[in-house]
């Protein structure tokens, strides 16, 4: 039995304007290619045709790493959950735009790479494998994040266990309002 051959960038791109007909992906601002049948393994140079793109959501596919955003300069939202991405390096072309990354159910162990998103608000980064304090706080050179998402890493769930990581967490990352879903309350200190 032949191989079957993954769905193109190129490909999702035809079928999503087929679907929406009368509209050009190239102009659309919320493009969906989630869940591609057979899916999608890698972000092709192709991508760098949609510029007007603000929310670009390829989870559910087989995607190992992230690659070719250059000409997203209007990315706001990147949504790659339920992929085998490793790594977050890649995302330079994104890093004075993008303000939200869904990157959960991948394979990230490190955060390397993380550091270039300026301008970032939520990580959604559940059920990864990052489990080195070294690589957590990395999220620390995020100026802007207060939505974090981590439940599921094996660091969440050993402090989580230990009955410290809220506290730990709201100590290393000081402007952090939201947590695992849950607001983070802070104490005023009294002087």
């Amino acid at each position: 039995m032949a191989a079957v051959k993954p769905t193109s960038i190129r490909e999702a791109i035809a079928r999503w304007e087929k679907e929406n007909e009368g509209q050009k992906a190239v102009e659309t601002k919320v493009l969906n290619f989630s869940f591609q049948v057979p899916f999608i393994e890698k972000i092709d140079p192709t991508v760098t045709t949609l510029a007007a793109c603000e929310h670009l959501s390829l989870s559910t596919n087989n995607i190992e790493k992230i690659a070719n955003l250059n000409g997203l300069k209007n990315l706001k939202i990147l949504s790659l959950g339920r992929n085998k991405i490793k790594v977050l390096t890649g995302l330079d072309a994104v890093g004075e735009t993008l303000e939200q990354l869904w990157i959960s159910y991948n394979l990230v162990e490190k955060l390397k790479g993380i550091n270039v998103l300026k301008n970032l608000r939520v990580l959604y980064m559940s059920n990864n494998v990052v489990s080195d304090w070294n690589e957590f706080n990395k999220l620390a050179d995020l100026p802007l994040l207060e939505d974090l998402v981590f439940v599921g890493n094996p660091i969440e769930e050993h402090h989580s266990a230990a009955g410290d990581w809220r506290d730990l967490v709201a100590k290393k990352l000081p402007k952090l309002k939201k947590l695992d879903g849950v607001p983070i309350i802070r104490m005023e200190e009294e002087e």
